[in-house]
């Protein structure tokens, strides 16, 4: 008989006569991944890949979330191999592998993430951990809503698995604003699909402002802490509003929120550039304090 034959029906056999536990389809016991990566490119399509450890039983690997297409299971020679497909009925999936003495690779799409308005957007569960990768030119996604930038790094590493809501720009768009504060010149970088207008920097109040005209949009203002540092308050007009923080080299902290609706943003700090007139009136106070007692001193010698 031959040998596929042979295979097919093997794996028809553990699928039928393998018992559902817990209300869940397992097809022989969870093989060991090596590693477990999900790629997303530019055009938002997805791609992912299980490394699986030898066996000399067969045993099942549970696939992502979502629409799955275009499986191929090989061993590492590129050799494929012959596999099946558990589903408990609520839309969760397990391929059946046969024992292999080589590692045994997992490929397969899901579905392409969405574009909304210049912003990718997928929700990606798993129950162990895995990595997700993109392309080198995306410098800043979100996670659940929270700001990460890559900086060179190829992606991140969702430990211990769980839902990842991942967004990032099709395209950023960058606006730089100049501050100068007497000799000193700084960056403002902000990061938005969002209108900027009315961008100003007050010292006095150790607070940097703007007008947001559009509702539910990424603002990712990038800064240096010498310029305005934390920690901060964020304001939408007169109402306190959430916001996320990440810290890069180079001293430079990038905040990030989401307003609701459209209006004045003010970033407030506790420490800014200080005015130099400001310490004058310190400065000469402690030279009081120390010139005092040395000019006692110098009159009862």
């Amino acid at each position: 008989m031959n040998t596929k034959i042979i295979s097919a029906i093997l794996i028809f056999g553990l699928i039928t006569v393998i018992p559902t536990v817990y209300g869940q389809l397992t097809i022989g016991s969870e093989l060991k991944q090596e590693s477990i990566e999900v790629k997303i490119n530019l055009d938002g399509e997805i791609d992912v890949r299980h490394l699986i450890s030898s066996s000399k039983m067969p045993g099942s690997v549970p696939l992502f979330t979502g629409d799955v297409s275009n499986l191929i299971v090989t061993n590492e020679l590129g050799e494929k191999i012959e596999s099946g497909i558990g589903n408990d009925g609520l839309g969760n999936e397990s391929i059946l592998v046969l024992p292999s003495k080589l590692t045994t690779i997992i490929e397969y799409n899901l579905e392409n993430a969405s574009l909304d308005d210049n912003l990718f957007s997928t929700e990606i569960s798993y129950p162990k951990k895995f990595s997700v990768l993109f392309d080198e030119s995306v410098e800043l996604i979100f996670v659940n809503n929270n700001l990460i930038f890559l900086d060179n790094k190829k992606g991140i590493s969702i430990n211990g698995g769980g839902i990842a809501e991942i967004e990032f720009y099709n395209d950023e768009s960058k606006i730089m604003k100049k501050v100068t504060w007497e000799e000193n010149e700084f960056d403002v970088e902000i990061i938005t699909n969002s209108e900027i207008q009315y961008f100003n920097f007050n010292q006095p109040e150790k607070s940097i402002s703007f007008q947001v005209n559009d509702e539910n949009e990424f603002v990712t203002i990038s800064m240096s802490e010498e310029l305005l540092g934390g920690p901060y308050v964020i304001l939408l007009d007169d109402e306190k509003i959430k916001y996320s923080k990440f810290v890069r080299e180079g001293n430079i902290v990038s905040l990030n929120l989401k307003p609701e609706t459209p209006g004045q943003i003010t970033i407030v700090g506790t420490t800014v550039i200080p005015e130099f007139s400001m310490f004058i009136p310190l400065i000469m106070g402690f030279m009081i304090i120390l010139t005092v007692p040395l000019m006692r001193k110098f009159t009862l010698r």
